[in-house]
């Protein structure tokens, strides 16, 4: 999936969670890192690049694990007081986590180990059909609010 698409996909599930922009905002960061972790495809070697990409950066259980940890200093247990930075952690994670999942709607991601991958090729990345993709869970949520009556 295209930055854009991840960050309008995971942006407005998020906020139709939540209906906080701050949230939403820590969410739609978190949307970009597993693939800024593998560098940027331009700066060198695009065959190397491409080698890795989807690898252990797109592995859930990371943010699984962050989120996690997130959760668990934001209790303030240990004498950590981790209040909003437990939230940005928290929620840079679930956007790490909806990354991959719009990922794994167009190829394969790892899930159980960083070295097998699974996922559907519901459409090329960059096809209209990713587009319609991330409209349909747009016009989605904005239904799912409505009824909701938020």
């Amino acid at each position: 999936m295209k930055w854009i698409n991840h960050q309008v996909v995971t942006g407005v599930a998020v906020y139709t969670a939540t209906s906080d922009l701050l949230l939403t905002a820590y969410s739609m960061a978190g949307a970009l890192l597993p693939d800024k972790l593998e560098g940027n495809p331009r700066a060198g070697n695009y065959w190397a690049w491409r080698s890795r990409h989807r690898g252990w950066s797109h592995w859930p259980v990371l943010y699984l694990a962050l989120l996690g940890v997130s959760l668990h200093f934001g209790r303030g247990d240990y004498g950590v007081s981790g209040g909003e930075l437990a939230t940005i952690g928290a929620f840079f994670a679930i956007g790490a986590l909806l990354h991959i999942a719009e990922d794994a709607t167009c190829g394969k991601v790892p899930l159980v180990t960083p070295n097998r991958k699974h996922g559907l090729k519901l459409y090329a990345v960059g096809s209209v059909f990713e587009y319609l993709f991330a409209i349909a869970i747009v016009l989605t949520c904005y239904v799912g609010k409505m009824v909701a009556g938020n």
